[in-house]
């Protein structure tokens, strides 16, 4: 973070954005790693998402470059990165999640791409999983189907041998880190927080996409992500919000007779299913969170946009 005054005037100015809930320790270590970032040009925002349980003042006493914004409620993931989109100056904006670490060198491939491909409106390096080395969680997603909306992680769970440092286009992003131009955020807008939480970086990929730009992953950077590899967080909170934003995707992004196939599969065939798995595996508050994230999006018809 510490700016090169000389070299800063040849680098476009890169807005870091990540938002902290209840995670300042974990924030630390990742402002921490950001510090040895050998870009130039950059400014840091943190948002603070209301954190009931946390001391995010600490954030600006260790690191007092940084623009620590606290919001009053919590918005979300789209609605927290959203504020200090509304505030930053940079060129190119860096959605990064607080649980990773980057090397020192990860945001000049990025910002290279770009600056050479305006055609290119989104770009995420490869990740991998912190805890395991070398091991991959993204290198590039396939396309999200139209129909279940469901995409597989080229390269999950496999050792990077080099066999995935080319930079090609994806078929989706990854939220845990995206690196966007201003200029299409301005064309296409920010990230729908109607979503609060999944599914809205794929949603803004793909209405960044209809805006005529493509989508790209560079594996000439990479960043460390500290969620599991074995890992499945199943609690009620992430099972709603995670469902909840696959209808929602399914509503918002497709049209006509693949709309109504999409709807028809999920609320008839895939929700029934997984509610039916989790209470053969005694979990009936699992079963419920997938109900509610039915019912939310059969009663807000008019909340999808």
């Amino acid at each position: 973070m510490k700016q090169n005054t000389a070299d800063a005037d040849k680098w476009p100015l890169v807005s870091v954005i990540t938002v902290n809930y209840n995670q300042s320790g974990v924030t630390l270590d990742f402002l921490n790693s950001l510090r040895l970032c050998s870009y130039p040009n950059l400014e840091i925002w943190v948002v603070d998402n209301a954190s009931p349980n946390d001391t995010p003042d600490r954030l600006k006493e260790a690191y007092p470059e940084i623009n620590l914004i606290k919001t009053e409620k919590n918005l979300g993931f789209a609605g927290g990165n959203n504020v200090a989109v509304k505030m930053a100056q940079g060129d190119y904006l860096l959605f990064i999640n607080n649980d990773t670490e980057v090397e020192p060198n990860f945001l000049q491939p990025l910002v290279q791409l770009l600056e050479n491909h305006p055609e290119i409106g989104m770009v995420s390096p490869k990740i991998h999983y912190f805890h395991t080395e070398k091991t991959f969680q993204y290198a590039g997603f396939t396309p999200i189907n139209p129909i279940t909306i469901r995409n597989r992680a080229i390269g999950f769970g496999e050792l990077d041998q080099g066999q995935y440092d080319h930079t090609i286009p994806t078929g989706s992003i990854f939220g845990a880190a995206m690196l966007v131009p201003r200029k299409v955020i301005e064309k296409v807008g920010m990230m729908a927080d109607v979503f609060f939480l999944y599914y809205e970086e794929h949603d803004w990929a793909a209405r960044i996409e209809r805006a005529g730009y493509q989508l790209y992953y560079d594996g000439r950077s990479t960043v460390k992500h500290k969620e599991s590899i074995s890992t499945v967080k199943d609690s009620p909170f992430q099972i709603f919000y995670l469902n909840r934003g696959r209808i929602l995707y399914a509503r918002r992004n497709n049209r006509g007779l693949t709309k109504f196939l999409s709807l028809l599969f999920l609320y008839l065939i895939s929700m029934p299913k997984i509610m039916l798995v989790y209470l053969v595996k005694g979990r009936p508050d699992l079963a419920k969170a997938i109900f509610k994230a039915v019912w939310w999006n059969l009663t807000n018809k008019a909340q999808i946009n």
